[in-house]
């Protein structure tokens, strides 16, 4: 029988944040509009990390770190993942279409592209925009997006919390784009 000990933190062999800063990242950046919850950006973060992410960004009323919540949440990804404040997000969202940036808003919209129909560019960076918990993303960020990305659902809620909402993408898109390499 295949041995199911469970491993101890020194046995996964994880990389410090040093060799993190310095490594090549996975393609995708996150754009938080409006994240209310500091729990929930403390978990984008640690998401980030998981998947060693290219960039977060904190947009309009999202918190920045140093915070207690943030960090509570975060588990110290708040040191490794590289992060910025933009206070506008349709702004920043027009800056990384400058830069070649596909961006998507993950939402809830006519003509939205289902997470299991996506296909990433290959060789393209991405970012995702996750919105407010109540409002969700901004219609006006919505339009100023290359599209939009809706992860399927068939219970009565029709939302994901935004943490398991990111988890959700970020786990797709990181499989599929090492599936392109």
């Amino acid at each position: 029988m295949a041995s199911r000990k469970k491993l101890k933190l020194d046995e996964l062999e994880r990389i410090d944040v040093a060799t993190f800063k310095e490594s090549e990242k996975t393609p995708i950046i996150i754009v938080l509009d409006n994240i209310r919850s500091l729990n929930n950006i403390g978990s984008v973060f640690r998401t980030g990390d998981a998947f060693r992410i290219e960039k977060i960004y904190l947009c309009g009323i999202t918190a920045q770190p140093p915070h207690r919540d943030i960090q509570k949440t975060a588990l110290g990804a708040t040191d490794s993942v590289t992060w910025e404040y933009d206070e506008d997000t349709v702004d920043l969202v027009l800056r990384l279409k400058e830069d070649g940036v596909l961006t998507y808003a993950v939402e809830q919209t006519e003509n939205s592209i289902f997470l299991d129909d996506f296909k990433p560019v290959p060789n393209r960076k991405i970012a995702v925009v996750m919105g407010n918990e109540v409002e969700g993303v901004q219609q006006d960020v919505i339009l100023a997006c290359d599209g939009v990305i809706e992860i399927p659902q068939i219970g009565t809620k029709h939302s994901l919390n935004i943490s398991v909402c990111t988890g959700v993408i970020v786990w797709d898109l990181f499989s599929k784009i090492n599936k392109n390499v």
